[in-house]
């Protein structure tokens, strides 16, 4: 089903291909799925624009984006400015874009940004507008069991996802739920597809672009380290749906006591079966990873 979806997709973009004049923001592999999409489509973006190079991993060695990296193999100009501030302005404006285009870039852009070009600013949206807007709609769907997950392609305005929709693409999804690093995959993917199918039609004016129903909206909340907090024989459901959404981080962990000591014990690896959320492997504090039966035994003792 999830496959044979986003051929169809794919198929219909490819018949809509143009050479559209488009910068693209954007900055970890989300973003990088959705220009794949677009090469496929042969719409390559005139410039890419990316966070600065940022201090990373144990080392903290200085990192490129993973867009910047991809952008550098496809010989795309790059612009990492920290601030899109009127030096930076003035340098996107060089390019004479006829429309930018965003995913997942981590920055707000200003009403100044948005106006320097002729038809606005296009934003690929993870959810199925107006539910899940903020910051976090892939885990908000993950956590609701959304049954019918999708993408938007939006206009974006100053408000924080309240622009005027597009195009929207439904996907049902076989094996649900699934991790949130799969669901951002299988939705950047279809959002590519479906931008690359929109993008050319937007541009000529033959697309209109229709308001949100603000009575239908939902919001999603910034993700802490908290939130991975769970109570092993809580609802199993629940947690299950936790650990598909904080997959990678903040990711699952309780805490038991033993001799006075509060530990705090990391869950890699779950699963549910029977309608039981099932631990198998766990990283106790100070310890290595070991099943999760090993871990109840040496606490036993």
């Amino acid at each position: 089903m999830r496959t044979s979806n986003l051929r169809f997709i794919a198929k219909k973009s490819t018949i809509m291909k143009t050479n559209s004049n488009y910068a693209f923001f954007g900055t970890p592999m989300v973003a990088v799925w959705v220009l794949e999409e677009m090469e496929k489509a042969e719409m390559l973006p005139k410039v890419i624009v990316t966070a600065p190079d940022r201090p990373a991993g144990r080392g903290m060695q200085l990192t490129e984006s993973e867009v910047k990296v991809w952008a550098r193999e496809h010989n795309i100009p790059i612009l990492q400015p920290e601030k899109l501030d009127a030096a930076f302005r003035t340098e996107i404006s060089a390019y004479e874009c006829e429309v930018f285009v965003v995913a997942a870039y981590g920055k707000i852009l200003s009403k100044r940004v948005l106006s320097l070009t002729p038809h606005g600013c296009i934003n690929v949206h993870p959810s199925l507008l107006p539910k899940y807007r903020g910051a976090a709609p892939i885990e908000g769907q993950i956590l609701s069991d959304e049954k019918e997950v999708g993408v938007s392609i939006m206009l974006l305005d100053e408000g924080m996802d309240t622009g005027p929709v597009l195009a929207q693409e439904r996907i049902e999804i076989s094996g649900w739920p699934v991790g949130r690093t799969e669901l951002s995959e299988i939705l950047a993917r279809a959002g590519g597809c479906s931008l690359a199918s929109v993008l050319p039609g937007w541009v000529a004016g033959t697309i209109p672009a229709t308001p949100q129903d603000n009575t239908l909206v939902t919001f999603t909340r910034k993700i802490e380290k908290e939130d991975g907090l769970i109570d092993p024989t809580g609802p199993a459901r629940e947690n299950y749906l936790k650990y598909c959404a904080y997959e990678g981080w903040p990711g699952l962990y309780f805490f038991v006591e033993r001799n006075g000591i509060k530990i705090r014990v990391k869950i890699t690896k779950a699963s549910y079966r029977d309608d039981a959320f099932v631990i198998e492997q766990v990283i106790p504090e100070g310890k290595r990873e070991m099943p999760y039966q090993t871990f109840l035994a040496s606490i036993a003792d």
